[in-house]
């Protein structure tokens, strides 16, 4: 893999119009698994590739799970009022080979709000409801947490995850030639595809600036969808590629999302 510079991938916010949303991504983590990439056959179009890497001498392919709670989650245009709510996206790594653009499969989401309705019957996202809930202490003067929870009761994806973090703990990505390189492909992919509930293909953008990440330890971790899709053994669930975690940031979701033909 060729060295990535996060300056190649940042460019200027492109303005919001009609109904695009703004929102802040609190306790905002990223539990990252570097699996065979034969667990992802049949799951998207041939127009799509696993984004794949070697560790050790073998071919993986990384999958994601990333929890966090929506917070002023608004209009970007217009005066709106604000909800918050918990949610989870789960994503694999791939390469759009018509545009060459590093972005992200979605499995789907598990969202925690009466607003659910909305994605799911008006765009057919693969969105389901989930009870989330966050238990997290954040040490402001040291920089870390002191405690991160989240458990999520659902049918379609049920969770639990507990991280811990040290103060100053470094960056590890194996598999990449640079630490830089890593956090391209893991934290900077802005368009997503999918299956929608109908069976078309859908895709989305965002927008964001440099996360400002820092690395956490898995305590433990139970994904049922991993699990039940076959893609992660409960057993490998305790053992992530990567644990990345960032109190706060702002997302720019570019709405609606679009069928591609």
């Amino acid at each position: 893999m060729d060295s990535l510079k996060l300056n190649d991938f940042l460019h200027p916010r492109p303005s919001p119009k009609g109904i695009d949303v703004l929102c802040k991504l609190q306790h905002f983590a990223i539990i990252t698994y570097a699996v065979d990439p034969s667990r992802f056959d049949g799951l998207f179009p041939e127009r799509f590739k696993l984004d794949t890497l070697l560790i050790n001498g073998e071919e993986k392919a990384l999958i994601s799970v990333v929890p966090f709670i929506d917070v002023d989650f608004t209009s970007a245009v217009i005066p709106f009022p604000k909800f918050k709510m918990g949610q989870t996206n789960y994503r694999i790594y791939i390469i759009d080979q018509e545009t060459n653009e590093r972005c992200v499969w979605f499995l789907g989401t598990t969202l925690d709000s009466w607003t659910l309705a909305v994605p799911r019957l008006c765009w057919n996202l693969p969105w389901y409801s989930g009870e989330v809930k966050f238990e997290c202490e954040y040490d402001e003067s040291q920089q870390i947490y002191r405690k991160y929870k989240m458990t999520t009761e659902a049918t379609w994806a049920p969770a639990n995850v507990e991280l811990t973090q040290t103060k100053d703990s470094k960056i590890e990505l194996s598999g990449f030639p640079d630490t830089e390189t890593g956090l391209v492909y893991i934290t900077h992919p802005l368009a997503g595809f999918y299956h929608r509930r109908d069976g078309k293909l859908g895709t989305y953008r965002v927008w964001h600036k440099q996360l400002e990440v820092s690395s956490a330890n898995l305590k433990s971790a139970s994904f049922g969808l991993l699990s039940r899709l076959g893609l992660v053994t409960q057993e490998e669930q305790q053992t992530p590629h990567s644990v990345l975690i960032e109190p706060i940031n702002e997302f720019t979701i570019y709405l609606p999302p679009k069928v591609v033909k």
